[in-house]
């Protein structure tokens, strides 16, 4: 039989978990973008622009907050294509069906395939590929809704622990699942994925967590711990703090990736694959970190 003070107990966490499902507050991101073009100098971009070959965007509609990372693939500048374009291209009709309010909030892939859509039917010609990470926060369920094609990702840290990671995509070692849009002729030649192959996740977010969104650039040259380790740094939801721990995130990142004698998660799984590789992996980072913090406005 149970103790009044143990009934009491299980009556105050009933009516407080009954609070935390019904509380009406709205949640919103806080992001701040940092990265690294690997043949450029650091700075945070404008809106749109590119880290090297990677690209990214954050936008606001209505009850949502959206956000997304693509890294272009590079082997597209031997055939005298620019790898940015594609990326950025894609980022840019992302953020632009968003702010006009073409999209679902659970469902981040159909984001990413309605801006494929409009690039295939581009009447400008456009070549190349490109991995995507789509993150949408609907604001009044507090849900999280994410899809993600390659290997580029997400974090969600709370408490001091990655609670949730997402899915790596790989054809196989160093081969992601990408978007192509190939020459004419050339489209069975090309290894291209379909937006419906984005791994898909959906789950409740609490005040405060964080979310860390990214290109391999970063995944590749830090491990989830050190990543934890910068986190600590982070102390609230304010933008300032927000932007320095991004920025001290990418910074160790790309220091990390030129250092030939760091054995990085990169040259690790290489080794797990029986090739001989020590050292990070050069390349372009791009590091979109996030607070879930209560919506004032």
């Amino acid at each position: 039989m149970l103790s009044v003070l143990s009934y009491g107990r299980l009556i105050a966490r009933a009516v407080i978990g009954g609070l935390s499902q019904t509380d009406g507050r709205d949640y919103r991101l806080v992001t701040a973008t940092c990265g690294f073009g690997k043949d450029f100098r650091r700075g945070v971009p404008k809106k749109g622009a590119c880290y090297g070959d990677d690209a990214c965007f954050t936008a606001t509609h209505r009850s949502a907050d959206v956000l997304g990372v693509a890294d272009g693939v590079g082997g597209w500048r031997d055939y005298g294509v620019d790898p940015s374009q594609f990326s950025g291209t894609l980022m840019k009709t992302c953020e632009r069906l968003v702010k006009e309010g073409r999209f679902v909030p659970s469902s981040p892939v159909g984001i990413l395939t309605a801006s494929y859509c409009e690039l295939l039917q581009n009447k400008v010609p456009l070549q190349g590929s490109s991995t995507a990470c789509i993150v949408v926060l609907d604001r009044r369920s507090h849900r999280l809704h994410a899809a993600n094609l390659g290997d580029s990702g997400f974090l969600l840290v709370r408490g001091g622990e990655v609670v949730h990671r997402s899915d790596e995509q790989q054809h196989y070692f160093n081969t992601p699942f990408q978007l192509t849009i190939a020459p004419l002729g050339a489209e069975g030649a090309v290894l291209s994925d379909s937006p419906d192959a984005a791994d898909s996740s959906s789950f409740d977010v609490q005040l405060g967590d964080i979310i860390l969104t990214a290109t391999d650039g970063l995944f590749d040259n830090m491990p989830d711990s050190m990543i934890l380790q910068e986190l600590q740094k982070l102390q609230n939801s304010n933008y300032e703090s927000i932007q320095r721990t991004a920025r001290s995130i990418a910074e160790q990142a790309h220091d990390l990736a030129y250092d030939p004698d760091y054995m990085s998660p990169f040259a690790q799984f290489a080794c797990d694959n029986g090739l001989s590789v020590r050292g990070g992996k050069p390349d372009d980072i791009t590091v979109l970190l996030s607070v879930v913090a209560e919506d004032t406005d």
